[in-house]
């Protein structure tokens, strides 16, 4: 009897929770899962363009749960709304480059409260309704930054070495009942954000071209790494940090990021 390949990959019959699912990383992650076969519940703050986003799925048990995540009421809402989860991504997030000597506390505050406190509080409310299943996976979208300084990059890279850190601590945590977390930090994605128009489409390709494989990641690259740590094909990784770079450790420090 043909039972068909055994797919360890196979997101089939799990609810994935992708947060910044409208743009760049959070869509191409939202798409990947969908292919993968999960029913996707897609989060931001623009239904318009989370349902282009969903235009672009495979068809399946999507849906849209809009939020403003730095706000504690607002989530407290989304996450009522929400199925049991065997999947949470966190991706939503900001950047920002701004010189050490220039910060201001609205500074701190936008990207910290994006980046780390909104994910955090996020996936606490998540925990007090009871939202995630048992051997669940969760994963934070961090950023290579964290490890690798640059000029104006200060902030955002602390954003995302604290998400690392809190992802360790929650991943201990949640082992009891079998739920993995783990961070994926990617170096350069090319998505239409990128730094914001601040950089020239010159200076980009310059940098771009010192990459030991020749480019910046994409956000499928990213996404089919999430997918990965989502299934079951993970199943004995919680506490990591995977890096994803084109092989460009040794050249991130004196390159864009």
């Amino acid at each position: 009897m043909n039972e068909g390949i055994y797919n360890p990959f196979t997101l089939k019959g799990r609810k994935v929770l992708v947060t910044g699912a409208s743009s760049g990383i959070g869509q191409g992650i939202a798409i990947a899962c969908s292919q993968a076969g999960a029913s996707v519940i897609l989060n931001g703050r623009n239904e318009t363009r989370l349902a282009e986003t969903i235009a672009l799925m495979k068809e399946g048990e999507h849906r849209i749960v809009t939020a403003d995540l730095t706000d504690a009421l607002s989530v407290k809402d989304a996450v009522s709304m929400l199925p049991g989860l065997d999947g949470i991504v966190h991706c939503a997030g900001i950047g920002q480059r701004i010189p050490c000597r220039e910060l201001r506390e609205d500074d701190i505050d936008e990207v910290m409260n994006t980046n780390f406190k909104a994910p955090v509080m996020l996936q606490a409310e998540i925990l007090r309704q009871k939202k995630m299943n048992r051997e669940g996976s969760i994963v934070f979208i961090a950023s290579i930054a964290a490890e690798s300084p640059s000029m104006g990059n200060a902030v955002y890279s602390a954003s995302k070495g604290a998400i690392i850190s809190y992802a360790n601590c929650l991943g201990v945590e949640l082992a009891p009942r079998h739920i993995r977390v783990n961070c994926i930090s990617p170096a350069m994605v090319r998505t239409g954000l990128i730094f914001k128009g601040a950089v020239t489409e010159e200076a980009l390709k310059a940098d771009e071209a010192r990459y030991p494989l020749k480019r910046y990641g994409t956000p499928k690259d990213i996404a089919y790494l999430t997918v990965y740590m989502l299934s079951e094909a993970s199943a004995w990784m919680t506490g990591s940090n995977v890096k994803i770079t084109g092989g460009a450790n040794s050249l991130i420090n004196n390159g864009l990021y």
